[in-house]
């Protein structure tokens, strides 16, 4: 007897899934067993459905297919959730199955019941409850066409049960896979575009995640308006590289000269981006918003025209109406602020005469200098955000993902896992927090069950390190963020994966060196700076005001010895060495 899950695996294998990421679980065993007897379909074990999901929006960012992940009933899909709400916000391609209790119980308070098609309404684009087997294979292909198209989660809440029962099979249809429509604004919208840029004297281009694969187009639009290029953060990987108009990214994990191009130009143009802090906007600009989803148009500042359509798309026709400006100035002058601004940070970077801590600056200055040209880098959120995003650097073929919308602790490994499983022969690294590292340290299990040579870093400060920066500004005293931290090498080691700590900096690139070129998962445990402070390109009145009462509070808690690491670190160290 053909089973409804068989039809099920069939049509998700048909649209070219390699793998399902999960957990089993009794509700799910129906699914689990028949993806065991296809050929064509692989299981994806994890330690934490958590975990799965991070894989499986992973494996769909560099994929850019359909990725899937699965989870048993209750707990089992509930722990999906943080992982899909990352997903969805980083707008990939991903497929949920989440099993339910028999569809007879739904409603009686029945062991492990929950509801998931309420639950995981908010982070997807579709979320349904299968009661039938009748409503199968149906639903299942509107939803992976939907999460394909929409680009985002699709949750299939499908009871235990009507996995196992009898399929009735369905008309062969072709294989659900991505379509690449060409989508411009209409010749009217272009020409208003066109117009306001002409008249404009210094433009400035901020780029983000939608300008993937537009590299050559934006370029040619930087050249004919003479306009310096600013990155959000996931527009760092599409456009750093190869590109004379760039001066950095701004923002929160910024610098000065991505801020300074932004505020000094007369006209802002926005390319596929969703960069959501109003005060790095700047004060006096027209701005011109292209985005290929209309309900993003003018969603973080107001504009003064807003464009649907593909960013390649729409350069492509855009360009025609464009004058090419002569003046140069503001290009220029933008471009020599990037490169002293570039020195200031390149020279933090350093192994600081071999002192201990270790300055993060000079882990992901080293890790970048010692990565393969393909490498896949993964930083968990917080302080490895800013490092990476600084001293990473782009070529074209390396990829930087990570979650940068959602923001989650935790998921360079459980990413990390899904990108080794796309890409078996590519370099995957994860840049990990301490905090982050721990919360799911169970999935370094996951890499030596699975043979998945991931390499990770630790950046371990004992700290909740970027809260604590937060709190300084705020004028918190630092509270509740110490982290009492094992050698997370001897874990790792005990877990089976090759590791060394490092607390001198004289040995951390042979450490680096060591682990990259190790066969299986690796991990190099780097003890770096508590106090390394990572400052945004303008501070405001109420940053400074807050710094100045953290430092007031700090010493009438009987703290100073803080302030003085804090000086030592930042400064001093600086200063005289």
């Amino acid at each position: 007897m053909t089973t409804v899950a068989d039809t099920l695996v069939e049509i998700i294998a048909d649209a070219g899934v390699p793998r399902v990421y999960g957990l089993p679980g009794d509700s799910l065993n129906g699914f689990t067993d028949a993806i065991r007897r296809h050929p064509g379909l692989a299981w994806a074990h994890v330690r934490h459905e958590e975990a799965a999901a991070f894989a499986a929006a992973a494996d769909a960012a560099l994929t850019g297919e359909l990725a899937v992940c699965a989870g048993s009933c209750g707990p089992g899909n509930l722990h999906l959730i943080n992982g899909l709400f990352d997903a969805n916000r980083s707008r990939v391609p991903v497929l949920a199955i989440a099993a339910q209790i028999p569809a007879s119980e739904i409603g009686s308070g029945y062991f492990q019941e929950t509801h998931p098609q309420e639950l995981f309404r908010e982070c997807s684009v579709y979320c349904e409850l299968v009661s039938t087997p009748e409503q199968l294979p149906r639903v299942l292909e509107i939803a992976m066409r939907t999460a394909i198209e929409r680009r985002g989660v699709a949750v299939v809440v499908i009871p235990g049960e009507i996995f196992l029962a009898s399929s009735a099979g369905r008309p062969k249809s072709a294989p659900i896979r991505a379509t690449h429509p060409v989508i411009r604004p209409d010749d009217a919208e272009l020409a208003r575009a066109a117009g306001i840029l002409n008249g404009a004297k210094a433009v400035t281009i901020l780029g983000g995640a939608g300008t993937e694969g537009a590299h050559a187009q934006v370029l040619a639009l930087a050249e004919k308006l003479k306009a310096p290029l600013v990155h959000a953060l996931r527009g760092k990987e599409f456009l750093e590289y190869d590109n004379p108009y760039d001066v950095g990214m701004t923002g929160l994990l910024g610098f000065a000269s991505g801020y300074r191009a932004m505020e000094s130009c007369d006209a802002l143009l926005m390319l596929g981006t969703d960069f959501p802090y109003p005060q790095f906007y700047p004060s006096k600009a027209q701005i011109v918003q292209v985005d290929i989803r209309g309900e993003q148009l003018g969603k973080r500042t107001p504009i003064d025209l807003g464009l649907v359509g593909d960013v390649g798309d729409t350069i492509d026709a855009l360009l025609p109406l464009l004058e090419e400006k002569a003046n140069r100035k503001h290009l220029d002058s933008s471009v020599a602020h990037y490169g002293k601004s570039r020195k200031g940070l390149d020279a933090l970077a350093d192994d600081d005469r071999g002192r201990e801590p270790i300055h993060p600056q000079y882990v992901a200055r080293l890790v970048s200098e010692l990565a393969s040209d393909d490498a896949v880098f993964i930083p968990d959120v917080g302080s490895p955000v800013v490092w990476a995003a600084r001293y990473l650097t782009m070529n074209g073929r390396r990829r930087l993902i990570g979650s940068f919308s959602h923001g989650t602790m935790a998921n360079a490994v459980p990413h990390a896992i899904g990108a080794q499983s796309a890409f078996p022969d590519r370099q995957v690294i994860a840049l990990s927090g301490d905090g982050g590292l721990s919360m799911l340290l169970g999935e370094l299990l996951t890499l030596r069950q699975s043979k998945l040579p991931v390499k990770i870093v630790v950046f371990d400060n004992s700290s909740l390190n970027f809260v604590e920066v937060e709190m300084k500004a705020a004028g918190f005293v630092n509270f509740g963020t110490d982290l009492d931290n094992p050698d997370f090498a001897a874990v790792a080691s005990a877990m089976g994966l090759h590791a060394q700590r490092v607390e001198k900096p004289g040995e951390l690139e042979g450490a680096l060196r060591a682990a990259f070129a190790h066969p299986g998962p690796a991990l190099v445990n780097v003890v770096t700076a508590r106090q390394e402070l990572s400052i945004p390109p303008t501070v405001t009145a109420e940053q400074a005001k807050g710094f100045t009462l953290y430092a007031i509070r700090t010493i009438l808690s009987g703290r100073g010895d803080e302030l003085v690491d804090l000086a030592d670190t930042n400064i001093l160290r600086r200063l005289f060495r």
